[in-house]
C-alpha cells in the first residue's frame, strides 16, 4: 500500500478485515497494491537478446533526474525545458547537462550523433513509483538492507538477479551447445554481490570482472602442448569413462564438458575484439572500439560498458556494473550535477552506439538491446531542498521509497512507450497517483524480456504487463 504523506498510514487488524470487503473502504484507499499469481509470461517474452543493467551507486536522488516534475523539496534542481516532444515523464534541467559535447576536443562525438538526454527522452520509460515492499509501512533506506533487496530481491537473500538469470537460460544455452556453439553467460561487471547462488543455482554464477579487458587471457594453453600431448589427454580420459558404469559416468562428462567449456571461453576471452583498451579502428559489428571509447569514455565504468556491448557479440545475455557514488550527506548541490553528467554520457553514447551497431542474428543491436538504470532507494531532503551539509539523506518517507527507473531500447520504441510514465506522483508530497510496481516485479520483467524461465522467481510478482498494453 503506497503512503499518502510522509507519516505512515496504518490500520488495526480488524478495522482491515472489515474495510477489505467494503467498497467504501476501496475509495478511502485509493493505491492498492495486492499480489496475485505470477503471470506466467509478458506479450513481449523473449523479445529481447541483451540487457545493460547500471546501478547509481550509493542511493540516488530519483527526483533530480527522471521524476522532475515535483515542488524544489524534490527537485532542487528545476525541470528541462528542453524535454523532446510528446515527454510525458519529468525530464530534469540536470538531463540538458553534457560538457562531453562542447568544445572542438569533443567534436568527434557531435560527428557521431550524440545528444544531451533530454534531446531523447522521448525515447525513454520511466516508472516513477517503483518499491521494495508495498506492503510495509514504510521506506527501506538502509544502505546494507536496501543494497541486499537490490542485487537480490530480499533482505537477507542469498541468489542473486544475474544467478537467477542464467539459470533461467540453462536450456538456450544447453541448446547452442548441441548445435556447437558456445555462448557467455551474463557477466557481472565488478560487482561481486550480484554473483550469489548456492544449491540449484550454485553452478550459473555470473563470472565477475575486476577491471575493463580481458589482457590476462592471452596466453592459450593448449598452443603449449604438441598434438599428440593433447591427444594422449583426450584419450585417457575417454578410456576412463568407458571403464565406468552408465549409472556413475555423469561426473566424469561433467568433467569433460567443464574442460571443454573452458578451451571455448578461453578461445572467446583471447578474441582481439574483447581488448577494448587496445582502441582498436578496425569495426566489429559495424563500429570501432576506438569510437565506442569515444562515444562511452575513457574512464573505467566507459570502458566497462564498451566491453558489456563487445560481450554481446559472443551471446551474453546481460551485464550489470556500477556507475558512480551519489550517496551524498553533504555538497550534494555542488557534486551531483557533475557526477549524473558521467550518467548522462553513457545514456547517450549507448543509444549512438546501439543503433550503429549491426547484431550477428540481423538488424542492430538497439531492437534487441534493453538499458535500465536503478539504485538501492530514493533519497530525501528531510522538508526541504538539502540537509544542512547540501546533501540529502535517505529515512522512511516517499522520497526515499519511490525507484523512479528509467528503461529504454528496441522493445520500449516498439511497445510505443517512448517518452510515457507509467504512475504518478503528486508534486506536493510524492503520493503516488497511479501504479506502484514492486521491485522484483522489475527483475521478472527483465528476465521475462530475455526469455529466461522464471516461474520459480518471485512467485508473489508479476512482469510488469503495463509496459506492453
Amino acid at each position: 500500500m503506497s503512503d499518502e504523506t510522509k507519516k505512515p498510514f496504518t490500520l488495526g487488524r480488524r478495522k482491515l478485515l472489515q474495510g477489505l470487503g467494503a467498497a467504501a473502504s476501496a475509495a478511502a484507499l485509493p493505491t492498492l497494491w495486492l499480489p496475485r499469481n505470477a503471470a506466467a509470461q509478458t506479450s513481449a517474452v523473449g523479445t529481447v537478446e541483451h540487457l545493460i543493467y547500471i546501478r547509481l551507486g550509493g542511493g540516488f536522488r530519483f527526483t533530480t533526474a527522471f521524476n522532475a516534475d515535483v515542488s524544489e523539496e524534490f527537485n532542487p534542481f528545476g525541470r528541462s525545458s528542453k524535454r523532446a516532444p510528446g515527454t510525458e515523464w519529468g525530464v530534469s534541467a540536470l538531463l540538458d547537462r553534457a560538457s562531453w559535447l562542447e568544445g572542438e576536443e569533443n567534436a568527434a562525438r557531435v560527428d557521431l550523433g550524440m545528444q544531451p538526454v533530454s534531446a531523447f527522452s522521448n525515447e525513454i520509460c520511466v516508472l516513477p513509483c517503483v518499491d521494495h515492499e508495498p506492503f510495509s509501512a514504510r521506506a527501506d533506506g538502509n544502505h546494507g538492507t536496501g543494497l541486499e533487496r537490490f542485487l537480490t530481491g530480499y533482505v537477507g537473500g542469498t541468489t542473486s538477479f544475474l544467478t537467477y538469470l542464467n539459470y533461467g537460460l540453462r536450456e538456450k544455452v544447453a541448446a547452442e551447445a548441441a548445435q556447437g556453439r558456445t555462448i557467455l553467460p551474463a557477466f557481472s561487471l565488478g560487482e561481486a554481490g550480484m554473483a550469489l547462488g548456492a544449491g540449484i543455482y550454485a553452478g550459473y554464477r555470473p563470472p565477475v570482472l575486476d577491471g575493463s579487458g580481458f589482457e590476462r587471457f592471452a596466453f592459450d594453453p593448449d598452443s603449449s602442448l604438441p598434438d599428440w600431448a593433447s591427444k594422449i589427454a583426450g584419450n585417457l580420459d575417454s578410456r576412463f569413462r568407458a571403464r565406468l558404469h552408465t549409472g556413475v559416468r555423469s561426473g566424469v562428462e561433467a568433467y569433460q564438458g567443464t574442460r571443454e567449456a573452458t578451451r571455448a571461453y578461453g578461445r572467446i576471452f583471447r578474441d582481439p575484439i574483447l581488448r577494448v583498451n587496445a582502441n582498436s579502428t578496425d569495426a566489429v559489428d559495424g563500429i570501432s572500439n576506438r569510437d565506442l571509447v569515444t562515444m562511452l569514455g575513457d574512464d573505467t565504468t566507459g570502458r566497462q560498458v564498451v566491453l558489456g556491448l563487445r560481450l554481446f557479440h559472443f551471446g551474453c545475455p546481460a551485464v550489470f556494473l556500477n556507475q558512480g557514488f551519489y550517496d551524498y550527506h553533504s555538497d550534494e548541490d555542488d557534486s551531483l550535477p557533475d557526477e549524473l553528467e558521467k550518467a548522462n554520457q553513457l545514456l547517450s553514447g549507448l543509444r549512438v552506439a546501439l543503433k550503429r551497431m549491426q547484431h550477428p542474428k540481423g538488424g542492430d543491436y538497439w531492437s534487441r538491446t534493453l538499458v535500465v538504470l536503478g539504485s538501492e532507494f530514493g533519497r530525501t531532503g528531510n522538508g526541504g531542498k538539502f540537509n544542512s551539509a547540501g546533501g540529502s539523506d535517505h529515512s522512511s518517507d516517499l522520497a526515499t521509497r519511490w525507484m523512479s527507473m528509467p528503461m529504454m531500447g528496441g522493445i520500449i520504441d516498439q511497445a510505443g512507450k517512448g517518452g510515457r510514465r507509467l504512475g504518478e506522483t503528486r508534486a506536493s508530497d510524492l503520493r503516488a497517483l497511479g501504479p506502484v510496481y514492486t521491485y522484483r516485479s522489475v527483475l521478472k520483467t527483465m528476465m521475462d524480456l530475455l526469455g529466461a524461465d522464471h516461474g520459480t522467481v518471485f512467485p508473489a510478482d508479476n512482469p510488469i504487463q503495463d509496459l506492453f498494453t
